[in-house]
């Protein structure tokens, strides 16, 4: 298997990773009671911003490292798979974002509120450069006869 491959599948998973942090904290400010010691010090906007730096900042580069190896021949499997990485990214921000309203006022911030917003616009970018590998055709050679 190429290398693009291998990169567009840590990329998928990077992906997964940053919407399964996402959909967690959201679940945990929406769950924790406001007497527990872990909710005494916890503030949200670190934890985003660590999560991003962790999960969704690699991924992109990777989808966007894989774009650039593949682009001039194209690959259906590659492209699918940035295209798998954009919708996952897609489904946990929509959740993550759903959850905005049931959370308490004290923990929701400017970053809490857009940044599903942010990843969810972000994602249309990404699942069209996986199908633009995939309707990229692949150029023949040029034969030379003499």
């Amino acid at each position: 298997m190429a290398i693009e491959k291998w990169l567009a599948i840590t990329s998928v998973g990077l992906f997964a990773m940053f919407a399964g942090e996402m959909i967690s904290v959201y679940n945990f400010m929406n769950t924790v009671e406001d007497d527990s010691i872990v909710a005494q010090g916890f503030q949200p906007d670190p934890k985003l911003i660590q999560f991003v730096s962790i999960g969704v900042a690699p991924a992109g580069i990777l989808a966007a490292v894989v774009f650039i190896m593949s682009r001039n021949y194209g690959s259906k499997q590659v492209g699918s798979l940035i295209i798998v990485g954009g919708i996952i990214l897609l489904a946990g921000n929509i959740v993550s974002h759903s959850m905005i309203d049931s959370i308490d006022d004290k923990y929701i911030t400017t970053a809490v509120q857009y940044l599903p917003l942010l990843f969810i616009i972000l994602s249309a970018p990404v699942m069209g450069v996986g199908a633009s590998l995939i309707l990229r055709q692949k150029k023949r050679p040029k034969k030379q006869f003499f």
